[in-house]
């Protein structure tokens, strides 16, 4: 397993090994890479050694830092936020927990973002999530591959929901690369965990890592709180990992760079591509607009002229969807975290019985099960067929263990990206009704990929060259429900909450007290009408009554106009617009307007060359 140390100092003569105590000279612990020649433990390294060790002398050159906000929410649990980022900065040197460079391997040039564990435990905010952006437009824009060196706790709390939305940021990047045929690695560090883990670290195309180096959705300490296991042992070690499939290979410290050296230079870009988003059928100019006359076309097996768009469809207003914070009332952010737990709300059974026609369920991921705490399919809504994805809670404990109480497992995002994609075929839109308090964090949970399953679907709804709509219904608990939300529109019915993660848990670690959890909650702005002013949804559906629960025909009712609305507006949107507006939306999440330009200069990194002698001495 690998473990943290402190830092070498330049006067240090000596290096205790952090996992078999023993004493190695601190020049020949350098010289052998910081990994323990007696028992092989892989010591944690700062960012600045790990491209003085990767990268060739003299070629590192710093990507600029983007400008984003430091503390938008005025975040203050036991200790100011701001006053958290002033000692980590003071600490590591570092502006964020990413150094991102371009340089060369062995003479193959290579854009690299390797991230700082030392700095607020690697977690992602958003300008973590802004730099990975930032590195992975310049390799698309230079046509170099990208190094991902990852070591993260996941996603970063004092951010809250702006947090989140740095997962579907970076996922677009991702896909982005993909599109464009650009070599993607990653390296997994010790450790690698949460949002980070499931969004831009295993979308990678290659991925590799040090030995003993931990990767998971879900901490150990998280699963074994919440379900009561025992977890195996070398449960999630690179090695674990390996056997099931979730990685490509282990390599030690001392063999990385020969490995990077093979992959870059078998990883040339190719010219740039001529298809769509990842080949979508009929994701290109060809084939126009996918208005409804083009899909009632299409689905009657009519011919369709490619040539000739059809008009786009207007947008109607429609007044169930409230699209200004001021008009709604101030909530009480714990009191509607219960309202939105309430177990008579509808359930996604629920909004098909009463929304769609015909609807007819698919099941199964065709890869390793079912699911029950998602249900998809096909149906009608005011006579169009479309593809309805959600997830499925329950009303009494019956229901809610035959459906895992909303917690998906792998299997169940692969579920709706098979139907993601069967919609993609088919030219029929999209629409999500998320409620879940989070994805399921269990042993077997892991072992099946459930980051992967994650970071998929995020990177499939940035492509999909169909329209989206989602609906937070309830509970929107972190990467478990941001999977099933990466839409063109995404709204929220007004007693559903949004959160990077539950008020309890935000309470437990950060007050170190579960009983703050209201105070972590107003903390948080979880709450519709903050939802709305942070601009994370489009607008919010009004509740009947004191909520959803009292009266579900209603509730439906309404979900039912703004859902048929929005598809209004966007089913004239040809595929490619489609697209580059849905990742034009989570793009803004977290940037300033100067920080969405995808052209970056460089300037030289006189702070990583300062440390380059000093950390590859002796080699």
């Amino acid at each position: 397993m690998t473990r943290s140390t402190a830092p070498l100092t330049d006067d240090a003569l000596w290096q205790v090994c952090p996992r078999c105590r023993s004493l190695t000279p601190a020049r020949k612990f350098v010289r052998n890479l910081c990994v323990c020649s007696d028992c092989g433990e892989h010591v944690r390294l700062g960012a600045r050694q790990r491209l003085a060790q990767l990268l060739d002398p003299d070629s590192i050159v710093a990507l600029p830092e983007p400008d984003t906000e430091d503390d938008p929410l005025s975040f203050h649990d036991r200790r100011p936020y701001a006053e958290r980022l002033r000692e980590a900065r003071a600490r590591t040197g570092l502006d964020e927990a990413v150094l991102c460079a371009t340089g060369s391997i062995e003479g193959h040039p290579v854009v690299a973002a390797v991230m700082e564990f030392a700095f607020l435990g690697g977690s992602m905010g958003a300008g973590v999530g802004e730099r990975i952006c930032a590195a992975a437009d310049t390799a698309r824009r230079t046509r170099t591959p990208l190094l991902i060196v990852s070591a993260s706790g996941g996603a970063r709390m004092q951010e809250g929901l702006l947090s989140l939305m740095q997962m579907a940021k970076t996922s677009a990047a991702m896909a982005a690369l993909d599109e464009a045929g650009i070599l993607t690695v990653c390296l997994v560090t010790d450790p690698t965990y949460g949002g980070v883990a499931a969004s831009f670290v295993t979308l990678a195309d290659v991925i590799i890592a040090e030995p003993g180096a931990h990767l998971g959705f879900a901490g150990p300490r998280v699963i074994e709180q919440t379900i009561r296991q025992r977890l195996p042992d070398g449960f999630q070690t690179a090695e674990f990992l390996l056997t099931h499939g979730l990685i490509d290979a282990i390599h030690p410290r001392a063999a990385l760079r020969a490995v990077l050296t093979r992959l870059l230079a078998a990883g040339r870009p190719r010219p740039p591509a001529t298809v769509g988003p990842l080949g979508w059928p009929g994701h290109n100019r060809e084939l126009g607009h996918l208005s409804t006359a083009w899909l009632s076309h299409r689905l009657a097996g009519l011919p369709v002229s490619p040539g000739i768009d059809p008009p786009p469809a207007k947008a109607s207003p429609d007044g169930s969807v409230v699209t200004e914070p001021d008009e709604l009332p101030a909530l009480d952010a714990w009191a509607t975290v219960q309202l939105a737990r309430h177990s008579g709300r509808p359930t996604t059974m629920d909004y098909l019985s009463y929304v769609c026609d015909g609807f007819v369920e698919l099941r199964g991921d065709r890869m390793s099960g079912e699911c029950s705490a998602i249900v998809g399919g096909i149906g009608r809504l005011d006579g169009e067929p479309l593809v309805l994805i959600g997830h499925q809670k329950g009303h009494d404990m019956r229901e809610l263990l035959a459906h895992n109480f909303g917690m998906p497992t792998p299997a169940g995002y692969r579920k709706a990206a098979r139907l993601m994609r069967l919609a993609a075929k088919l030219g029929l839109p999209v629409v999500t009704l998320v409620d879940t308090s989070g994805a399921y964090p269990g042993i077997e949970a892991e072992e099946r990929g459930q980051a992967v399953a994650i970071a998929e679907n995020l990177r499939l709804m940035t492509t999909l060259p169909v329209p989206l709509v989602s609906v937070i219904t309830g509970e929107g608990g972190s990467g478990g429900a941001l999977a099933l939300a990466v839409a063109d529109r995404v709204y929220a019915l007004g007693n559903a909450v949004y959160s990077v993660i539950s008020p309890e848990g935000c309470a437990s670690i950060l007050w170190r007290d579960a009983a703050a959890a209201p105070q972590a909650a107003a903390a948080l702005h979880l709450d519709s009408r903050e939802l709305l002013r942070l601009g994370i949804v489009d607008g919010v559906i009004p509740e009947p009554g004191q909520g959803a629960h009292t009266d579900a025909a209603a509730t439906a009712d309404s979900v039912r106009a703004a859902v048929s609305a929005a598809l209004r507006s966007l089913a004239g949107l040809p595929p490619d617009r489609l697209v580059s507006r849905r990742r034009e939306r989570f793009r803004r999440f977290g940037s300033t307007p100067a920080a969405n330009g995808f052209s970056l200069p460089t300037v030289p990194l006189a702070r990583v060359g300062e440390h380059v002698t000093i950390e590859r001495r002796g080699r």
